[in-house]
């Protein structure tokens, strides 16, 4: 497993950049995947959530998806994942992918649990 970090990064998000900045302040130099230009593959995402450990209703930015018209309980997995990487906005965010490892930057405190 790489030891590379990686956080799946909104800059206009305040804890996004506070997790960002928490993870430079310790002399790392990640991998920052903005998401919203470059959202993950179905594939990737499924990987993600499997480092999680994390079903995809888990990970839902519930506002966001409302506005992007999913409605999460209707959804089985491989279809709400489809909706998440077609509306990258509503997949909460940050998140911290280290190793073999994932967390969410919510707080921002919760990416130590990896470093």
């Amino acid at each position: 497993m790489s030891d590379q970090v990686t956080i799946y990064h909104n800059p206009r998000c305040g804890k996004s950049r506070d997790t960002l900045k928490l993870i430079e302040d310790r002399g790392l130099a990640p991998t920052v995947v903005e998401y919203l230009k470059h959202p993950p593959s179905a594939a990737e995402l499924t990987r993600i959530l499997g480092l999680l450990g994390k079903r995809p209703v888990e990970i839902v930015r519930r506002k966001e998806a409302a506005e992007a018209g999913i409605d999460p309980a209707a959804l089985d997995d491989t279809a709400l994942i489809a909706a998440l990487v077609a509306n990258p906005i509503a997949i909460e965010r940050p998140i911290v992918v280290k190793g073999g490892k994932a967390v969410l930057g919510r707080p921002p405190e919760n990416v130590l649990t990896i470093l």
